[in-house]
């Protein structure tokens, strides 16, 4: 339903509500600030381009989630910076906007919701990973020789400059972790990273510390936003940059809608994931023309917005306006901020995104998700997102495969086979009723291309063939063009042995892909049937007349 949760909850609304929205929205927009800027320097871009969020709320299929930057980005946004440069990052998620929208309109928001979650895990914490590795040198305060993408030349510079650490930085980062570890267990009524980034920058200032500042950086950070600008598009720029933002695209829909499912656990809704995906791609569109980073819906944020008694989307929209003016008003205190203070946020950020407890205990689950998980992660980490995500999918696709292959099983059934043991499976046929002559093939579970082997090869397990072949199919739920066409070859072979093809109990899918395959007529409808019983009714009046 492409219907923004916004028009739903306006029909409904009264002033009491509205005061609730509005005390979320002002802590929200407050707790949301700090996380801004580090995302946005993490990023390689300074806090002014931090833009996005007000169309989250205003066209969103959530009740409550909060939009703008987010952890998972920074990595991506980094490196797309360091190939393409910023505007190719204007770029990118302008076409990204686009997508988002495209899959909203044709509904893709269910589906992307069947991502496998060792794939989620494996490049969430990769991510994590990385936001680590690439803060330590500002939280110590050295000097790297280069920046790159590459984690492994990253932990190389690290190393080369371990003799450049400044102890006045470390001193300020290592506390600000400390502080926000410790921070919740005495009050959670103010953000610690609030705390951090006003005692660090006034610390910083009063005592004239020789620490890295987001100003001697960045030089002054405007206290405006950039004039908006609409990408010069090209068929070239977008051929180039249309691989980083299918990735911004795909990463944006899967962290909207994971926060947004969280949410709806929160406060007991259903969030329409179409009208998600559409407003998310909304505002990367806007935030593009702004010249902004990628927005998509903060779990977090999200979180601390359900807490403080939002239950609409007015909450989102104070939230967004909360955030520009204050990112206005104090653009000039921005840059006086440590860099070795915004590093220790990021790194506490990294720690809750990996995860820890549900990481370690997927680990214990089965081998093939460990295997996904692990692939992804070092994936992530080696090569970049985009990559492990195709590869942890794909990897995710053929072990379902296998594991619903395996679930189908082919059993046979004739009259010279021994009777079943007490001890086995109840739900059996009784072989004193099956006719001489006649071989019963029964499929228990889907029938489809990863399990027509099984059935190819049971249909050769017979050394001499049979008059009739039934093919119980009670227990099929749903059948592909591989099953239908397994069944055409048999129906082909039994006509080159001179037998004859019965089918029973088919459930309505399989009759219908047989149906639109032209088959009913060409199988014989008097050939079909609905019970077992009159199947072997069938095949006795076949045996009557060969």
């Amino acid at each position: 339903m492409l219907k923004p949760k916004l028009w739903t909850t306006l029909e409904t609304y009264d002033r009491k509500q509205f005061t609730r929205d509005l005390v979320a929205g002002l802590i929200v927009g407050i707790v949301a600030l700090p996380l801004c800027i580090a995302f946005a320097i993490a990023s390689g871009v300074s806090p002014e381009r931090v833009v996005g969020g007000f169309f989250v709320s205003l066209l969103g299929g959530s009740r409550v989630q909060i939009g703008g930057p987010a952890g998972a980005f920074v990595v991506i946004v980094f490196g797309i910076i360091a190939e393409y440069g910023l505007d190719g990052l204007i770029v990118s998620t302008f076409l990204a906007g686009i997508l988002l929208i495209v899959f909203g309109r044709f509904r893709l928001g269910s589906v992307i919701k069947f991502i496998p979650l060792p794939v989620v895990t494996g490049f969430t914490s990769g991510i994590a990973m990385i936001i680590f590795v690439s803060q330590i040198a500002d939280i110590f305060g050295m000097k790297l020789e280069g920046q790159t993408t590459n984690f492994f030349e990253k932990i190389y510079f690290l190393w080369m400059a371990s003799g450049s650490i400044n102890p006045t930085a470390a001193i300020i980062g290592a506390g600000a972790v400390v502080f926000m570890i410790v921070w919740p267990r005495i009050s959670h009524v103010i953000p610690g990273s609030i705390i951090v980034l006003v005692g660090a920058t006034g610390l910083a200032q009063l005592m004239n510390l020789n620490v890295e500042t987001i100003g001697s950086r960045f030089g002054e950070i405007p206290s405006m936003l950039p004039m908006p600008q609409v990408p010069d598009l090209t068929f070239a720029q977008i051929r180039h940059l249309v691989s980083p933002a299918i990735t911004i695209a795909v990463l944006v829909a899967i962290e909207s809608l994971l926060s947004a499912v969280v949410a709806d656990g929160m406060i007991g809704g259903r969030h329409r994931s179409n009208m998600e995906l559409v407003a998310q791609g909304a505002a990367n569109i806007a935030s593009s023309v702004f010249g902004g980073l990628p927005v998509t819906g903060a779990i977090a944020r999200t979180a601390t917005n359900v807490r403080n008694g939002g239950r609409t989307p007015v909450s989102g929209l104070v939230h967004a306006v909360t955030l520009l003016l204050l990112m206005l008003v104090f653009g000039s205190f921005a840059q006086m901020i440590p860099l070795a203070a915004l590093a220790a946020i990021l790194v506490v950020v990294a720690y809750n995104m990996f995860e820890w407890h549900s990481f370690v205990a997927m680990l214990r689950g089965p081998k093939s998700d460990v295997a996904v998980l692990l692939t992804t992660l070092a994936l992530t980490v080696v090569l970049d997102l985009t990559v492990a995500i195709e590869v942890g999918m794909v990897m995710a696709v053929f072990l379902f495969m296998k594991r619903m292959s395996s679930a189908t099983e082919i059993e046979i059934f004739s009259s010279e086979m021994r009777d079943p043991s007490p001890a086995e499976e109840q739900d059996v046929l009784d072989r004193s009723a099956i006719p001489k002559g006649v071989q019963v093939y029964e499929i228990n579970g889907p029938f489809f291309f990863g399990a027509v082997y099984k059935f190819k090869e049971a249909m050769h397990i017979v050394s001499r063939a049979p008059k009739v072949r039934i093919i119980r199919m009670r227990k099929v739920p749903v059948m592909d063009s591989s099953g239908m066409q397994a069944l055409v070859e048999v129906f082909h072979a039994c006509n080159k042995e001179g037998s004859v093809m019965l089918i029973s109990g088919i459930n309505k899918q399989p009759h219908d892909v047989l149906e639109r395959g032209g088959l009913i007529e060409q199988f014989g409808e008097e050939n079909i049937v609905s019970t077992f019983d009159e199947a072997i009714t069938r095949a006795k009046q076949i045996m009557g007349t060969q």
